[in-house]
């Protein structure tokens, strides 16, 4: 439920449909910077935008500085999550939505 801490990422081109899971064991498992490193995966992977349950502060200040816009959709699956996106009944995440990990 939370961006940086998320044990993978599903990829989805919303043109096409085709979906590719992208392990982020690297960041879920970090003992600092889970969110930064999982910002800077999801642009390498040209993504613009991202559904979460919740999104820290530095993950924020690193997705908004690349551009990438933020949704916050709580519980159900993927397939669900994508179909109110489509239906523009997510809220926008414009800045954190809980405190740092460590705070």
């Amino acid at each position: 439920m939370r961006f940086g801490r998320a044990k993978f990422f599903i990829v989805v081109d919303m043109e096409t449909g085709e979906t590719k899971t992208v392990d982020n064991g690297i960041s879920m498992n970090a003992l600092q910077g889970a969110g930064i490193q999982a910002a800077e995966t999801a642009s390498k992977l040209g993504a613009e935008c991202i559904i979460t349950g919740n999104l820290g502060p530095k993950a924020s200040k690193a997705l908004n500085a690349a551009g990438i816009k933020t949704f916050q959709c709580n519980g159900g699956t993927v397939e669900e999550a994508i179909q109110k996106f489509k239906n523009n009944e997510l809220s926008s995440l414009d800045m954190p939505n809980v405190e740092g990990h460590w705070q």
